[in-house]
């Protein structure tokens, strides 16, 4: 085998193991993945993953790292820490470590992570969450290899490469003040912005099926769908009603759920469909909480389901204007204000009469009006 046959097999592999295995099918993201696979290998530079939450930041943040160790490029560990949880009066103490007597409860001194990542990769996730303090001390740690630990006035040493993950827009966060401007023009050297899975439609059918491998190695049963079920649960999963808010935490959750549930390890439809629908449920409140909106009391949750966001937006505040309006009149007046004085003979009531039949619905459907 030559070299240059030697690299591209090698380069292959690095990209498979990226994805997880998963043939993956959108070409958006398998350019993506190669551009990542080439620059982890190739730099220690910090890389920034940007993208929704549950789009696979973690996941592959740790598979960059596992990669660049299987070549030798890395000697040191794998810290993961999620900005979130470390934010706060422990937070600079939890990253960059403390000494013995440094505050109230410091009984021994704390090496901070930052320096077990030391010869490794550390992974901010939510780094957007960090304080400007913690920042300022990251980046001289990024810069200078340096920092002082907390209490102390002797510098700590650590060399790590960062992988940061944000699903916030840190630029409109520098213009908020919330994020250091130096910092991130020190982090997004190399970008790389992770889609959803909606946007990812042709990988939801090979996803589905890591999703059942991985249930399979976790309880040791492996479950399959029956054909039809299988076929019913693709249906609705490239369909615009599957919001997959939660992207792939949605898809490994519907998959834990559906796997538990099956009988003599066959998922059949009748548990697919209770599947949908309480993915379904879950969507809508997230969207439309129905304790803040007056279209769950006028609509039910298959009438909302067929309506466009623009829609329900559009017809919510209309039914807003018409629960204070006295009579239908006087809510058309409100509703058309301005192009009605463009009208020889306008008729708001009758306006508002066809707009509400749209929808099916009547003055007296819309309730709690005086």
């Amino acid at each position: 085998m030559t070299a240059s046959h030697r690299a591209s097999q090698e380069e292959v592999e690095g990209v498979s193991y990226l994805k997880g295995g998963i043939e993956t099918l959108n070409p958006a993201f398998n350019r993506l993945i190669d551009r990542v696979e080439h620059v982890a290998l190739a730099t220690r530079d910090p890389l920034l993953l940007v993208g929704p939450t549950g789009a696979g930041k973690s996941l592959l943040a740790r598979r960059i790292y596992e990669l660049k160790k299987a070549r030798h490029l890395v000697k040191g560990s794998f810290v993961d820490v999620n900005c979130a949880t470390v934010r706060g009066d422990g937070a600079m103490s939890a990253l960059f470590g403390h000494v013995k007597g440094a505050f109230t409860g410091a009984f021994k001194d704390r090496a901070g992570l930052l320096r077990s990542a030391d010869g490794g990769v550390l992974f901010l996730d939510e780094i957007g969450e960090l304080g400007l303090d913690e920042q300022a001390m990251l980046l001289r740690a990024l810069e200078e290899k340096t920092f002082l630990p907390f209490g102390s006035d002797r510098e700590a040493h650590s060399d790590f490469q960062l992988i940061a993950g944000t699903n916030r827009d840190l630029a409109a966060a520098v213009k908020d003040g919330a994020f250091r401007e130096d910092l991130l023009c020190r982090i997004n050297l190399w970008t790389f912005a992770l889609p959803g899975l909606r946007q990812r439609p042709e990988d939801i059918e090979p996803n589905l099926q890591f999703e059942l491998d991985q249930h399979a190695r976790k309880t040791g049963q492996r479950v399959t769908f029956s054909k039809e079920a299988r076929q019913e649960f693709l249906k609705f999963a490239l369909s615009p009603s599957a919001m997959w808010s939660g992207n792939f935490r949605d898809l490994n959750a519907a998959v834990a759920r559906m796997g538990t549930l099956a009988q003599g390890a066959r998922i059949s439809v009748e548990i697919v469909r209770e599947e949908i629908q309480r993915l379904k449920d879950s969507w809508s409140v997230e969207e439309f909480p129905t304790s803040n909106s007056v279209l769950a009391d006028v609509l039910s949750g298959e009438e909302l389901e067929r309506l466009d966001l623009f829609d329900r937006l559009q017809l919510e505040r209309v039914i807003e204007v018409c629960r204070r309006s006295r009579s239908m009149s006087e809510a058309g007046r409100s509703l058309f204000h301005v192009s009605r004085s463009k009208k020889s003979s306008p008729n708001d009531a009758d306006r508002l009469r066809k707009y509400l039949a749209r929808f099916d619905l009547d003055w007296s459907r819309l309730g709690e009006n005086g």
